[in-house]
């Protein structure tokens, strides 16, 4: 077969040369010749084959791979073993987590008598001082918030050092430090006191840390608001701390079992101006505590009761980022009226817990309704004897009220459902105290748990940005919009009515989506992770407390006395990085295209290749942590968007109910930015990840992942060190690297500065006697973990690759003394020639044409492509070696015509190593040159023939992108977006398959409509964003006003000139055409038509000429490449209607009048299953009287002043 197409070659190249001894020209007017065409083609196609052929070598690349051998891969045995790896890594954070709990429980027990030192000096994480940093003083005559003289204690001093294991943060290895949050008084009794017993916590931090090196983060969070963190590390919050370790899911789901809440808004005409403005952040405070294993409504009631979301009616909603958004936006919107009916209300309360209750729905836990309203009329017992108490002394479902309003009357009958239901009171009548007086009920659920005393239930989150608070996304893309507007100002004043060309407006519009499409998979702006964590209890059975009593319904009066108390002291945990679960899963296993990915009790995945939590680069989506596997594993049916196989769903069904199975998929892969597609089979096995609720699946591709290299024993690293072997001979100079997050070797009481000087020292280590394999990457708790660990199946794959390949990087016969080694570098302006293997090897040789060039080159290609087998040219020239083994892929940057620098080709071809009938990918091998060269090339190829005004040429990829086009601009661009009416053609005529990609993790932008004057309540965060909201806003209008004059004499001088613009932008109309259109941010669906080359070789499109306009031009594949000729006759008119593109299209889903998209998700939910920990009851709950106080009177005076000043802008 290969020499036919040799001579068939050959034969047109003859053919070619006699019909146009003078080059590859056309005869004016004639037709778009088939023959001629096919010979360029074939002759760019040979000239690119020889080319890479020589330069890389790869004939001797595939020799050298001679010694390997090919096996089969077991997914069942891999994903056993990853699994079980991963719970020996997990029981280790568990029993640390365990050891920090039992310790804050003995301590704080023995320390329960001490005396609170308000002077009292600890590392607070905001106000530590390092030696070099200044010593505070007290500001004079400072008064707190009673009047008193403020308490200055000084700042302690600690040194901080960059670890790389906590992200290279400054710590301090010896000493915790303590986060406050802003609504928290550090110097207050029940605070300070805590504070002081829990430093004696630094002795297991340290004993945890010493023997586990591999443990992030270890803190305790107090039930009063502190964290003490370990290590010691300075708090960097911007633009303001809004960190409060109680509304963070490591605490709450540790604190509380599952739950199901009704939140009841009293809507009545009473609740107007600042008490709605309070019950709206009461709200708003109790959703902030709610977490995915729970589920939430809310429903507000004057007249009658009405959910708060329309189309959320009588129903929960698991309480999920993207559903707790919803929700708030309904609060937000609600109107007063009439008066409240509180037996409609809870009766409709009651009647939703009930269904879900006995139809084990919800989170089939603890449940809860929360009233909010500023009085009730009775006490409405008749209610709560049908539904809350048939079952004495148990009653299902909790009942939590807060009084709103300085001035209530109907305190007895509020107060009284709550003590009466098992449920906790408050009385708010300020903003301030909301949140503390909100995070009152989750001790009072707690109490089963305490009572319970032994039983501590081990937790693990949902994957979530370290301390980031999501409501920051608004603040971020907030910002963005400012700095947006601010630019366009600008441009007005530089350019004026110019900048409103159509062109540059459409390339401004373009620019700024683009920015927002891009949505990284790999960020250092934030660190992902999940936490294991396990609840504090107090191990007192009985204490004095001090609470306010209503004396004869007029005077409050404050009473001590001893009572039975079950109190939650707080939560220990550890973060546990999503990169440290990755490093244990050894993708060199499962080869090129192959990953693993673990997913939660909810069917939410933890961590996958397509997770794309954030986008602009730097804003976390606002649903980023809920997303499905059936989202993210796309079935290849042509199925409706949102309509998920059944075959999918059965398999999501058997993973989240931990079952262990396999199964072969037929999925769409999308990749490189979401524009390029490939339609794979995929090998899917799973298996659960005992003692979590994680279950772990690994899946690779049926065509060329059923097998794998491996070495055979004579090659192994100790018989290569008894032969006298040296293995640092294999790694000598500076040209290669090794893939940076992969776990070849660990030391763990050890730091390098590359993962290539850690592997030189393993080396040197295995190369000295007694050197021995580490039995595993964890040892068994309550034992030391491993010292040193070595993945020993890599590392002798690597070992074996570095010695095949060594003479790759070395000086060849191609230096710069070579002649044809010159005339390559001259004709084609290589830059790079690399190879890359399946253990995560690079190395790649220098062409340079003068010294300057020598240590570019080589360092830029290192910097950009060090991950093997993950990089974009290795996969893809895997998947082509299946249309064509000899080929090779080329691509160029997209948009890369855009940029004046000069463009750089990338061409890369995959080496497979063959034995015994089964084959697995080796390494692949490639070069990069200059775009320039290619160029030349062809149109020394073609002549003048594509030269002419009514030909034009392009050379496009196998997924529609253009090499070659006759401008340069339109290199890197979408061939449907140039010329849509033949990319269309080419599709009907099969040359290239629409695929159609659904993004379930999309971002859409709603108008921003105006806010209600209580939004800028809701929280801290808002009064920040309105306040540099107006600063901006202040700021740009007189930029406009002082513009506004200038560009009025402008145009009144120059008004003829803008008879090209519309009329509408003459005068001041300006202002509102250069107005940014404000959005918000909203979770949507999206989808792309992207586009991929069908593989048949003998297409009987490729054997089509051209006729007339009728079919205007002739598309020739490109020999050994990934590449198609497509030449065109200009003179046929262009259909500029049809335009077709890569880019997102928003998906519009058929709606109902009071239907959002979240509710439409709502109305398709998923199976999930429930936590494992259920502890909702105890028998001796009955006995404790506590239920509820009223608010303090004393506010904190900073926030007040900080409100009441912001408040003048708002």
């Amino acid at each position: 077969m290969g020499c036919d197409w040799v001579t068939r070659t050959h034969y047109l190249l003859i053919c070619f040369f006699l019909l146009y001894p003078n080059g590859a020209n056309f005869v004016p007017g004639e037709k778009i010749n088939y023959n001629l065409v096919h010979s360029w083609a074939d002759k760019l196609g040979m000239e690119l084959y020889h080319l890479g052929d020589f330069i890389t070598r790869r004939k001797e690349v595939q020799e050298s791979f001679k010694e390997a051998q090919v096996v089969s891969r077991s997914g069942a045995k891999i994903v056993e073993n990853m699994a079980h790896d991963i719970k020996m890594m997990m029981d280790l954070k568990i029993s640390a987590v365990r050891r920090i709990m039992d310790t804050a429980e003995n301590t704080a027990l023995s320390h329960q008598n001490e005396k609170e030192d308000q002077l009292f000096s600890y590392f607070n994480s905001k106000d530590m001082r390092e030696p070099n940093d200044p010593i505070p003083t007290p500001a004079p005559r400072e008064l707190d918030d009673m009047g008193e003289p403020h308490i200055f204690v000084p700042p302690k001093e600690i040194v901080l050092t960059p670890k790389a294991e906590f992200f290279n943060t400054p710590v301090n290895l010896s000493v915790s430090s303590v986060h406050v949050p802003l609504n928290v008084f550090d110097r207050a009794k029940d605070v300070i006191k805590d504070i002081q017993w829990s430093e004696n916590l630094d002795q297991i931090f340290r004993d945890n840390y010493k023997n586990d090196p591999t443990l992030s983060w270890q803190f305790y969070g107090s039930s009063t608001g502190f964290m003490r963190q370990f290590p010691a590390a300075k708090w960097k919050a911007k633009p303001v701390d809004l960190y409060d370790c109680r509304l963070r899911s490591w605490y709450m789901e540790a604190a509380t079992s599952p739950k199901d809440i009704i939140i009841l808004l009293d809507s009545s005409g009473s609740m107007k101006g600042q008490r709605l403005d309070i019950a709206k952040k009461v709200v708003n405070t109790i959703l902030d505590t709610l977490g995915t294993n729970d589920f939430v409504n809310i429903f507000t009631f004057g007249k009658t009761v009405e959910p708060a979301v329309k189309c959320f009616e009588d129903t929960l909603v698991q309480a999920n980022l993207g559903n707790i958004r919803e929700l708030m936006e309904g609060v937000d919107s609600i109107k007063i009226a009439n008066i409240a009916n509180f037996t409609a209300a809870l009766t409709k309360a009651f009647e939703v817990l009930e269904q879900f209750r006995t139809e084990n729905r919800g989170a089939q836990c603890n449940q809860a309704i929360m009233i909010v309203s500023d009085g009730a009329p009775f006490t409405y017992e008749d209610v709560f004897r049908e539904f809350n108490w048939r079952d004495i002394p148990f009653k299902p479902v909790r009942v939590f009220t807060y009084l709103i309003g300085k001035e209530v009357a109907d305190v007895e009958h509020i107060k009284w459902m709550a003590c009466a239901n098992q449920g906790y009171y408050v009385h708010l009548s300020d903003m301030a105290e909301v949140r503390e007086m909100v995070l009152n009920y989750i001790p009072v659920m707690a109490r089963p748990l305490v009572l319970g005393k032994h039983d501590h239930p081990v937790i693990w989150t949902q994957v979530y940005a370290d301390v980031i608070d999501p409501k920051l996304s608004d603040w971020l893309w907030e910002m963005k919009q400012c700095d947006d507007q601010r630019e366009d100002v600008l441009q007005f004043r530089r350019e004026g009515l110019d900048m409103l060309n159509e062109t540059k407006v459409y390339r401004r519009i373009y620019e700024r989506n683009k920015a927002a499409w891009n949505q990284p998979i790999e960020s250092d702006v934030y660190q992902f992770m999940t936490t294991v964590s396990m609840p504090v209890f107090d191990r007192r059975m009985n204490a004095n407390i001090t609470e306010e009593v209503l004396i004869n319904e007029a005077l409050w009066e404050l009473q001590t006395r001893e009572t039975k108390i079950a109190n939650l002291l707080g939560v220990a945990g550890t973060d546990v990085p999503i990169r440290d679960i990755k490093k244990m899963l050894s993708p060199f296993l499962l080869g090129v295209n192959g990953y693993a990915f673990i997913v939660t009790n909810n069917g939410y995945i933890l961590f996958h290749p397509d997770f794309r939590p954030i986008f602009q680069g730097n804003i976390l989506k606002p649903a980023y942590n809920s997303v499905d596997m059936i989202e993210v594993e796309l079935l290849d049916d042509d199925r409706a968007p949102r309509d998920f196989n059944p075959v999918l769903l059965t398999i999501r069904d058997s993973i989240i109910n931990q079952s262990t199975g396999s199964k072969w998929m037929l999925v769409k892969n999308h990749f490189d930015e979401l524009k390029r597609v490939a339609r794979i089979k995929r090998q899917y096995y799973w298996r659960a990840i005992p003692n979590t609720p994680f279950t772990l699946v690994v899946t690779y591709p049926e065509l060329y992942g059923v097998h794998r290299l491996s070495i055979r024993a004579e090659n192994e690293i100790h018989r290569m060190n008894i032969k006298g072997d040296n293995l640092l001979n294999y790694f000598g100079g500076k040209r290669w690297r090794i893939h940076p997050t992969w776990l070849y070797c660990k030391h763990n009481n050890k730091t390098f500065s590359t993962p290539e000087e850690e592997l030189i020292w393993f080396l040197n280590k295995m190369s000295q006697p007694g050197w021995r394999w580490p039995l595993s990457r964890s040892a068994v708790p309550p034992e030391h973990a491993a010292l040193l660990f070595c993945d020993r199946q890599l590392m002798q794959s690597l070992v074996f690759d570095a010695r095949v390949t060594e003479w790759f990087s070395k000086n060849t016969s191609f230096n710069s003394k070579d002649d044809k080694g010159n005339e390559f570098r001259q004709r084609f302006g290589i830059t790079v020639a690399f190879l890359a293997t399946h253990s995560g090897l690079t190395r790649w040789q220098e062409f340079h044409s003068n010294m300057a060039e020598e240590a570019s080159a080589g360092e830029t290609f290192s910097e950009q492509n060090r991950r093997a087998i993950d990089e974009m040219w290795y996969k893809r020239a895997v998947d082509q070696h299946f249309v064509h083994e000899d080929s090779f892929v080329y691509s160029v940057p997209f948009d890369a015509g855009d940029y004046a620098e000069e463009i750089t080709v990338t061409a890369s071809n995959a080496i497979f190593h063959t034995e015994g009938g089964k084959s697995a990918p080796a390494a692949v091998v490639g070069f990069q040159f200059h775009y320039s060269a290619l160029q030349q090339l062809f149109r020394n190829i073609t002549g003048n023939g594509c030269a002419k005004q009514d030909r034009e040429c392009y050379v496009i990829d196998n997924n529609g992108f253009i090499v070659i086009s006759p401008s340069r601009k339109e290199t890197g661009k979408f061939f449907g977006e140039i010329h849509g009416g033949v990319m269309l053609r080419l599709v009907e005529e099969k040359v290239f398959k629409r695929v159609i990609v659904y993004d379930y993790q999309a971002v859409c932008f709603e108008s921003d409509g105006d806010y209600n004057s209580s939004n800028s309540l809701l929280s801290p965060l808002f009064h920040l964003l309105r306040a540099l909201k107006w600063l901006i806003h202040t700021v740009l209008w007189y930029i406009v006003q002082f513009t506004n004059a200038a560009v009025a004499e402008f145009i009144e001088i120059f008004d003829d000139d803008m008879n090209d613009y519309p009329a509408n932008t003459k005068s001041t109309d300006w202002v509102r055409l250069v107005t940014l259109h404000r959005t918000r941010l909203k979770s949507c669906d999206m989808q792309r038509e992207l586009y991929l080359m069908y593989n048949e070789k003998d297409n009987v499109v490729y054997n089509m000429t051209a006729h007339a306009c009728e079919r205007p031009f002739v598309v020739l594949p490109i020999p050994n490449s990934n590449m198609i000729l497509v030449v065109i006759d200009h003179r046929c008119p262009r259909d500029t209607s049809i335009q077709l593109s890569v880019n997102p299209m928003d998906i519009i889903y058929p709606l109902d009048k009071n239907q959002t998209f979240a509710c439409y998700k709502n109305d398709r939910e998923f199976s999930r299953v429930r936590p494992v920990s259920c502890i909702n009851k105890h028998i001796n709950e009955s006995s404790i009287e506590s239920c509820g106080n009223a608010g303090s009177i004393f506010v904190n005076i900073f926030l007040l002043l900080f409100g009441l000043s912001l408040s003048r802008f708002l």
